[in-house]
C-alpha cells in the first residue's frame, strides 16, 4: 500500500533523513522507532506531503505522489495525526472532528454526523459538547486520532500517540488501535513505548540518524546490537551480552 524509497531531506548542512526506505502493506500495523533526533518525525512529514524530499519516491496504492501536496494525498487516504497536539481550543469535541470529516462531506450535517460516528470509536462521545481546551492531554490524544479518522484515511500515520500518557491511558489506548486497523485502516507509528510497540506491530523499522539500520518482526529487532547502540550508545551491546556471560 505504502512504498517508500531512498528518501533524503537535507536542511542547509544537516542531512534529516539519508536514504531511507520501508513499505507497509494493506492491513499491517507498523512501527518506526528510534532515538530521539533520528529524523521520524521528518520522515512521516515527507510520506504525509508536507515537506518535499531532496530525493527518493512515494508511491501510495501504486500510484506515484512525490510532489503531490498535502491535501491531496489527504483526499487519496493518508491521514497523519502530530507529536504536539493542538486542537481548535475555542471549539467543541464535536467540531474539532468536524474540521476531518469536511475533507469528504462538504455539507455541515454530513460533516457532524461522521465526527459524532468517529467519536464513538474513540470513546469521546460523552464530551461532543464540551470545549476541546477542557480535554486531558489523553482526551486531547484521542481528539487528534478521531480527526484523523474523520477524514476516512486508508493509511493512518501515528506521531507518538501515546507521548505524554500515564500506562492506564496507554493500555486503554493500544487496543484502539487495534480496533481501528481492524475497522480497515493501515497504521504507520512512530513510538517509543516499547509495550505498545511489542504488542501491536507486526513489523518495525529503526531510525537512526536519518537512515534505517534494521527492519523486522519487534522482538529480533529489539536485540539487535545496532539497535541496542543507537539508544545507548557505542559498546552497548558488548556491556549487555557482558553482563548477561558474567550472571550465568
Amino acid at each position: 500500500m505504502l512504498d517508500v524509497a531512498d528518501v533524503s531531506r537535507r536542511f542547509g548542512g544537516l542531512l534529516a533523513v539519508d536514504g531511507a526506505s520501508l513499505t507497509v502493506a494493506e492491513g499491517e500495523i507498523v512501527g518506526l522507532i528510534g532515538p530521539n533526533g533520528a529524523g521520524k518525525t521528518t520522515l512521516f512529514a515527507i510520506i504525509s506531503g508536507f515537506i518535499a524530499p531532496s530525493k527518493g519516491s512515494i508511491r501510495f496504492e501504486g500510484r506515484d505522489v512525490t510532489r503531490e501536496p498535502a491535501h491531496l494525498r489527504a483526499r487519496q487516504g493518508i491521514a497523519r495525526t502530530f507529536q504536539v497536539v493542538q486542537p481548535f481550543a475555542g471549539l467543541t469535541v464535536r467540531d474539532n472532528i468536524a474540521v476531518g470529516a469536511y475533507l469528504r462531506h462538504p455539507r455541515r450535517q454530513d460533516a457532524i454526523n461522521h465526527a459524532e460516528a468517529a467519536a464513538r470509536r474513540l470513546g469521546l462521545e460523552t464530551m461532543l459538547d464540551r470545549p476541546a481546551s477542557d480535554l486531558t492531554v489523553a482526551g486531547r490524544k484521542r481528539l487528534e486520532l478521531a480527526r484523523a479518522l474523520a477524514t476516512e484515511p486508508k493509511v493512518l500515520l501515528l506521531d507518538e500517540v501515546l507521548a505524554g500518557l500515564n500506562p492506564s491511558e496507554i493500555r486503554d489506548i493500544i487496543p484502539v488501535i487495534r480496533v481501528i486497523r481492524d475497522g480497515g485502516v493501515t497504521v504507520l507509528m512512530i513510538e517509543h513505548v516499547m509495550q505498545a510497540v511489542m504488542s501491536l506491530c507486526e513489523r518495525v523499522y529503526v531510525l537512526a540518524h536519518g537512515r534505517v539500520i534494521a527492519a523486522g518482526v519487534p522482538r529480533d529487532v529489539c536485540a539487535d546490537p545496532l539497535v541496542i547502540e543507537a539508544y545507548l550508545g557505542h559498546g552497548a551491546a558488548g556491556r549487555i551480552r557482558a553482563g548477561e556471560v558474567a550472571g550465568a
